[in-house]
């Protein structure tokens, strides 16, 4: 491990000093510790479909800026993650020196997650502080892992995605467009599919807040990761959320997300030629 972690360090330290992090800090400040402080603000006047009374229901309604913010950035930072390296040569100066090609594949997974998932749990634990002075209590111990687990396990396999779609990519437009194409799909396009696969299943999706629509998307979230990633916080919810689902079903379609992507990754890395 000492060689991949040495190796991501490097390449995450060299993503963390380049204008792409100028870009994307402010921006997740301003989603994390704006929406935890707005949320969290005793009288802050939300929805009535949106319920922020508690400090994990506060976490749980800011996990949708992650989503926002967080996502885009590991897109934003692993797009030219392999295909930059093949067109300039240094791909081939890679693959040539004496390391497994595992080794070095997981190390520049790491190094395309780590500038994004750091800033993340940090910003994250300043806005677990603000909610605290906002409502005058913490969240519980198992909420706030529960929330930096979901959120680490969003952001790993976002950045799987979008190394594996990089990989693929002859230059890198095309692994871009590849993982924005994959972000946007998961990230505003994944309710449209959820109503015509209602609608081709004979499910009503008039009413998207029906007890039969809502347990249906429930169960096409789970091959979504954003999808997963909320079923994971719903679990510490409580009976605020109506969708009901099998706990073990959505571990196993986590477990799924880690392990199906990171295999096809480092399967194209080891057979991919400079």
């Amino acid at each position: 491990m000492n060689p991949i972690l040495a190796l991501a360090f490097d390449d995450a330290w060299s993503k963390a000093r380049s204008t792409r992090m100028i870009i994307l800090l402010p921006l997740l400040a301003l989603f994390i510790l704006g929406a935890c402080w707005g949320l969290s603000d005793p009288d802050a006047t939300l929805p009535s479909s949106i319920s922020a009374n508690t400090p994990f229901e506060v976490l749980f309604v800011a996990s949708l800026f992650i989503l926002l913010s967080s996502t885009l950035g590991v897109v934003l930072f692993g797009f030219d993650g392999i295909s930059k390296d093949r067109i300039s040569g240094v791909l081939a100066i890679q693959l040539s020196q004496p390391i497994p090609r595992r080794s070095l594949a997981l190390s520049m997974l790491l190094g395309t997650l780590l500038p994004v998932l750091i800033p993340t749990l940090l910003l994250s634990i300043l806005g677990i502080i603000l909610i605290k002075v906002q409502m005058g209590e913490w969240p519980d111990f198992v909420d706030i892992a529960l929330f930096f687990g979901a959120t680490t396990l969003l952001l790993f396999w976002y950045a799987t995605i979008q190394m594996y779609a990089s990989s693929l990519a002859k230059d890198m437009g095309s692994s871009i467009s590849l993982g924005i194409g994959a972000w946007l799909l998961f990230t505003m396009v994944w309710l449209l599919v959820t109503v015509l696969l209602a609608s081709a299943f004979g499910v009503d999706a008039t009413d998207t807040s029906n007890a039969d629509f809502e347990e249906f998307s429930a169960k096409v979230d789970l091959l979504s990761p954003n999808g997963v990633y909320h079923l994971l916080l719903e679990m510490r919810v409580g009976d605020d959320i109506s969708r009901t689902i099998s706990p073990f079903w959505v571990v196993t379609s986590a477990m799924g997300w880690t392990v199906l992507p990171l295999w096809a990754y480092i399967r194209r890395f080891q057979k991919m030629g400079a």
